[in-house]
């Protein structure tokens, strides 16, 4: 064993190095960086420079325990303002859409592989959830802003959906090695799926309480605080599992509760979490790249294939489409959600569970998945960003980038260390725009030496300014030293042509634009801002927009508050984003039936 110390040590360090270094080609290239850490592995092991890794059981373990920390911090980094828009579409696509999914995926592999059906939906089920690392990376990390409302849907389906498939690949181990004799199987699975859910989501709720309550008391050293946080959600997440709950969703709720209810320490927890899910997403690619093998992938390769196209282009996307019917998301909106279906570690860990069960095709299952994994990062994790742009889903930037780094003050005190980089060209580098009072600029640091604000004088590109700030005006700041971006045509087509007033009645747009049934007499009046702030959910960002009758409004601008300063107004006939002739929406089906009927009765 101490001879395999420094070897083990050698091979393991620097595959995580050459993962952490390639990943410098896949964000010039573009290239989905899951793709390639998952092939970093592949390449290190039995194929090619011969490491020999086969023990599945190993790999599940690491596999689920680095998915524990990468949904704790899912959650952590999910705002509430996201549950409350995405809630209702997101819990649909995380229980019925991933069981159509897997059920068409399994009517597809019933025909493609000649399986039994109970083992087709088995590999249907295992491919049936989006992948939480892909999503919450390529949205987050990818460079891309698109609308709040599908971005807020995309990022709590792919964070909730895991414990679904999960649970339904191992039931459905359980009925195959069972001889499928089981009496009352399907009454045993929704017993099944209910305690899961049901245990998940009450220790979930618990737990991230018992974070916030125990932030509050106890008082740690700093480096240790983020330690016993994530400790505590694998704790969660073990007790859950053992008493036969969802411990995926009980880290993932709690990782929501704790992070959206003013736990103290957020700025280092967020620092530690994102450098350890860094950490675990390498490790459990590079582990499931090992114990692939794939020269074993040949002689399934054609199926495969032809599995994971029927999955992106048919299964997907009707699942999708069919859940979304009752909420009125526009037909480019359904079809970039069905699109950004990206599968990855969870399909090839729960590929895992038939091989160390010792199911007679559990080879087959796992490499099947892990096909498919493959051609869902390279067609669709390639595509995310052109596909955006093709819908009109792009939120055009307001402004330019902004170098800022917040320090944590020590106690629960109103106002944050922050520091900003002046940019060039920026209002405050051009004297346009003066620090306001309220911000309290402290130092400024000037070619390696510092000075006090006061006798700075005017603002210098590169120039470093450390101020104390409320968090609510960071935003007006970020304004203030903001490189520059000049909109285009396209971009305000996007913001709309006309701009309204947002404190104006909503009874005078609805009457200007003979809008019926917009408003309700009988109500209070109210303004566009507060209609439109109600609409989506609460709180707006810069691009929200929300439907009204035959034109759409749209968020151009918020104040330093956050509330709606500006509002677009865009004919929806004029939109030059193509509309695509699947995915109707509830209403237009329902107008397009009383249309026919209509048209029937007329003929009658």
């Amino acid at each position: 064993m101490v001879d395999l110390l420094f070897p083990v040590t050698l091979i393991g360090a620097g595959l995580v190095l050459v993962s952490v270094m390639t990943s410098a080609l896949a964000f010039r290239f573009g290239a989905p960086l899951l793709l390639v850490f998952l092939s970093v592995g592949l390449l290190a092991g039995e194929d090619g420079l011969g490491i020999h890794y086969n023990d599945a059981g190993s790999a599940y373990f690491i596999g689920s325990l680095a998915l524990a920390i990468i949904l704790f911090d899912s959650g952590f980094n999910t705002r509430m303002r996201s549950i409350r828009q995405a809630a209702a579409p997101a819990l649909m696509l995380a229980t019925v859409g991933v069981l159509l999914t897997a059920g068409l995926v399994g009517v597809a592999a019933h025909f493609l592989f000649g399986l039994p059906w109970l083992e087709a939906f088995l590999l249907g089920a295992i491919v049936g959830s989006t992948d939480a690392a892909a999503v919450f990376f390529l949205l987050r990390v990818g460079g891309i802003t698109i609308r709040d409302q599908v971005r807020s849907l995309l990022e709590v389906e792919s964070g909730s959906n895991d414990p679904m498939a999960i649970f339904l690949t191992i039931i459905l181990v359980e009925l195959i090695l069972s001889g499928g004799s089981q009496e009352n199987a399907w009454l045993e699975m929704l017993k099944g799926f209910g305690i899961q859910m049901g245990f998940g989501l009450l220790f979930g709720l618990f737990g991230g309480y018992v974070v916030l309550a125990g932030a509050k008391v106890i008082r740690l050293e700093g480096t240790l605080y983020p330690i016993s946080i994530l400790s505590f959600a694998l704790v969660l997440f073990g007790l859950t599992g053992m008493i036969g709950g969802s411990g995926f969703l009980a880290v993932y709720v709690a990782g929501i509760v704790a992070a959206n209810n003013q736990l103290q320490g957020q700025v280092s927890l967020r620092r530690f979490l994102e450098g350890l899910t860094w950490m675990a997403q390498i490790a459990m690619f590079l582990t499931l790249g090992l114990l692939a093998t794939p020269s074993n992938f040949l002689a399934i390769a054609i199926p495969a294939v032809l599995l994971a196209l029927v999955l992106t282009f048919v299964c997907r996307p009707l699942a999708v489409w069919l859940c979304l019917l009752p909420f009125g998301y526009k037909r480019n909106e359904t079809a970039f959600i069905s699109w950004v279906g990206l599968r990855g570690s969870v399909s090839i860990l729960l590929g895992i569970i038939p091989l160390a069960g010792g199911m007679e095709n559990g080879q087959l299952l796992f490499n099947t998945a892990y096909i498919v994994v493959l051609v869902s990062l390279m067609l669709q994790g390639w595509t995310i960003a052109p596909m955006a742009r093709k819908l009109g889903l792009i939120v055009p930037a307001r402004m330019g980038p902004v170098e800022r780094l917040e320090l944590e003050l020590p106690g629960g005190g109103d106002h944050e260390l922050v520091v900003y980089k002046v940019a060039a060209e920026s209002p405050v580098a051009l004297g346009d725009e003066r620090l306001p009072r309220w911000a309290r600029p402290s130092l400024v640091v000037r070619d390696g030496h510092s000075m006090r604000y006061q006798y700075a004088g005017r603002l210098q590109t590169d120039d470093l300014v450390y101020m104390f700030v409320a968090p609510q005006y960071i935003r007006l700041l970020d304004r203030l030293f903001a490189s520059p971006v000049r909109l285009t045509l396209d971009d305000e087509d996007f913001y709309g042509k006309f701009v309204i007033d947002p404190h104006q009645p909503m009874s005078a747009l609805a009457e200007a634009y003979g809008l019926s049934g917009l408003v309700d007499p009988a109500q209070p009046p109210v303004s566009i801002r507060d209609h439109m702030t109600e609409r989506l959910g609460g709180t707006a960002e810069v691009g929200d927009r929300i439907s009204c009758g035959e034109v759409e409004l749209i968020v151009r601008d918020l104040d330093a508050d956050g509330a709606i300063s500006e509002v677009g107004l865009s004919i929806e006939e004029t939109e030059k984003t193509p509309n695509l002739p699947l995915f109707q929406s509830g209403r237009e089906l329902w107008q397009l039936l009383r249309a026919r009927l209509a048209s029937k009765g007329g003929q009658g």
